[in-house]
């Protein structure tokens, strides 16, 4: 599937061409099927090798997406090209956002749940540069909507979020995960839990994966961990 977006090569977003979604890889439950989630990769990533790593975990009873980003220069990457969401800039708060790249991939997975039962249980999960970018987006751009909103409120209160961060991260500081754990608390998200994880770097360790299984098996309210 292909959207029209901004072309960001160079710093530039003025020039629009179709970014192109790469293959989606579904890896389907082993037991009975009660939620779906969509597992977004991180940048240069694919969603390959998202689903050789969620084929592993004990959560027989979810299905599993993993899309796989647009390739596009990006930014942070001094306009190299890779697989990404969207345009991302630097950590900072003076960089420019991608609404409009952040947009097409919101439109790109909703496409991808538009086949699921309509009463099913649905969650995005991200990994963590991702997920930082995406908050300081949210940050400058959607809070004040949902404050103007009791129905937003009512929902940001009640939407489950986990946040996990090494507190070794070489790559994204893990002072952004404090911050994103603030601004979200802050905003009305009250269903919010941090884990940090001492000695940790910018990669997985089977811990957190099983931490963030049980959590989903209770969020979900699925049925007991397959052993």
């Amino acid at each position: 599937m292909s959207y029209m977006n901004p072309s960001m090569g160079s710093g530039s977003r003025t020039a629009r061409r179709a970014l192109e979604f790469g293959r989606t890889y579904v890896v389907r439950p082993k037991g009975k099927h009660q939620a779906t989630i969509i597992w977004l990769h991180g940048l240069g990533d694919n969603g390959s090798s998202s689903s050789q790593l969620l084929e592993s975990l004990s959560t027989p009873n979810i299905k599993w997406i993993c899309p796989t980003a647009p390739t596009r220069p990006v930014a942070m990457l001094g306009g190299f090209p890779c697989t990404a969401w969207f345009d991302a800039g630097e950590l900072s708060d003076d960089t420019t956002d991608d609404l409009e790249g952040l947009e097409a991939s919101v439109a790109h997975i909703a496409n991808l749940l538009s086949t699921e039962p309509a009463d099913g249980k649905f969650f995005t999960m991200s990994w963590y540069i991702l997920c930082i970018l995406c908050l300081k987006i949210f940050c400058r751009n959607v809070r004040n909507k949902i404050e103007g909103s009791h129905e937003a409120v009512r929902c940001a209160a009640s939407l489950p979020i986990l946040l996990c961060h090494g507190k070794c991260d070489e790559v994204v500081p893990y002072r952004y995960g404090e911050r994103a754990y603030h601004v979200l608390s802050s905003a009305g998200f009250r269903n919010l839990q941090f884990k940090a994880y001492d000695g940790l770097g910018h990669y997985t360790v089977p811990k957190e994966m099983s931490e963030v299984c049980n959590w989903l098996t209770v969020r979900l309210a699925l049925e007991g961990l397959r052993r």
